[in-house]
């Protein structure tokens, strides 16, 4: 009963995101390029990714280690694909605009993003 409550506690103390090497959904690498050539950058400051220095949306500093996505939806690799292609359809109030990504390069930005520590 001890370990049960003490892992109860853990887990709403910390809540972070597990992203294992089991939930990669693409490729990382391309997702850092693909973040670069979609200007990403332009409203999130982002380290790792050169120019990202905007201020308009929140850092994207350690992101893997976020629970929420935008405060609100769970920070799922599935769910952070789908805002990626289409933030307006899980946050029809949100700024951050529909860039047109494609749900390949939308999963390996994802990638990328899930790695971020």
């Amino acid at each position: 009963m001890k370990r049960l409550i003490g892992s109860l506690v853990c887990a709403m103390t910390f809540p972070v995101v597990a992203w294992g090497a089991g939930q990669a959904l693409g490729d990382a690498r391309r997702g850092a390029l693909l973040i670069a050539q979609y200007q990403c950058g332009a409203c999130h400051a982002i380290p790792g990714i050169a120019s990202a220095r905007g201020k308009e949306g929140p850092t994207l500093a350690s992101y893997g280690l976020r629970s929420y996505i935008a405060g609100r939806i769970p920070n799922r690799p599935n769910l952070l694909v789908r805002w990626i292609a289409q933030p307006s359809a899980l946050v029809p109030s949100t700024t951050m605009p529909d860039m047109g990504v494609p749900e390949q390069d939308a999963r390996d930005m994802a990638a990328w993003l899930g790695e971020q520590r």
